[in-house]
Order: structure tokens, then C-alpha cells, then sequence
């Protein structure tokens, strides 16, 4: 069975990064945008991550421009966006395509293992999160609107 260890992201920086080397710990995947209604839950996602690094816990950014056209700018320019105005110290990927017929294939796994609404496997908008348990399977998807601090309970029993 494939797991999300099995997948290879470019870093925000354009270096190659195999999920392998997080194995055993706990992810948070979310393809986020820079210039979006949501964009102020990087604080939130941020804050998660000082929280519960230090218990295994890896939030992972992936830039999409696909929903609005609310990420474009360039790999350097996102880094840049996201840490002078968020502090974001968490590991952003360059910019990807979470649907269609270029969307990255860790997305492609993502939205099979973890469905949405109605049973559908296509993401609806930016920052849509994935909470990935230390075995690499895809325990539950999380919708835009659902914001990074009610993430919390979820990823303290993932962590557990």
C-alpha cells in the first residue's frame, strides 16, 4: 500500500525533499495561497507547529495557484511573503497543483485517501489540510473554513 512516505516534494527553495525522512511522525499537509480570505490561518498553522514539533508533529505548506489565481508569485517570493508576515518557520514546498492533470502526486494520493463533502475527491479551495498519523495513512481531511486551532484535539490523539 502507498503511503504518503513514498512521495518526493521540491522544497520552497527548489531542493528535492523525500516525505521518507518524516516517517514516524505526524503531518499536516495544506496547499496554502498568499493572497486568499484564509491566508491569516499561517499564524495558526505556525502556532501549531511551535506547539507540537517538539511532540512530532510537521506541518508541511504546498503554494497553489489554482483557486483564484491567489498565489502568484514566485517560490522566493511566497517564502518571503510567508515568513516576514506570518513568522512561518515550518517547511514550505514550491508552488504545485493539488487537482487536475498536473497536480502533484502526493495531492493525488491525498485526495483519494481522505475524501470531501459528498464523497468527493477533488479540493474545493486553498488550504485545505491533511492530517497524516505516524504510519504515513491519511487520517482526515479538513475542510478551508476549518480553521488550524481546531486541529488541535485531532492532532494531540494523532500524536498520542
Amino acid at each position: 500500500m502507498t503511503s504518503v512516505y513514498d512521495f518526493e516534494a521540491l522544497s520552497i527553495s527548489g531542493q528535492p525533499v523525500a516525505l521518507n525522512q518524516y516517517r514516524g511522525q505526524v503531518l499536516l499537509l495544506v496547499n496554502t495561497a498568499s493572497a486568499c480570505g484564509f491566508t491569516p490561518q499561517f499564524a495558526g498553522l505556525e502556532a501549531l507547529h511551535q506547539q507540537y514539533a517538539s511532540q512530532g508533529l510537521v506541518v508541511l505548506g504546498f503554494p497553489c495557484n489554482q483557486f483564484g489565481a491567489q498565489d502568484k508569485g514566485s517560490n522566493d517570493e511566497i517564502a518571503q511573503f510567508c515568513q516576514v508576515n506570518y513568522g512561518v518557520s515550518f517547511p514550505m514546498m514550491a508552488k504545485i497543483d493539488v487537482n487536475g492533470p498536473q497536480a502533484h502526486p502526493l495531492f493525488a494520493h491525498l485526495r483519494q485517501q481522505a475524501r470531501g463533502v459528498l464523497g468527493t475527491s477533488a479540493i474545493k479551495w486553498n488550504f485545505t489540510k491533511f492530517l497524516v498519523g505516524r504510519d504515513g495513512t491519511v487520517l482526515r481531511r479538513y475542510a478551508p473554513t476549518h480553521t488550524p486551532a481546531k486541529l488541535a484535539r485531532d492532532i494531540e490523539r494523532a500524536l498520542a
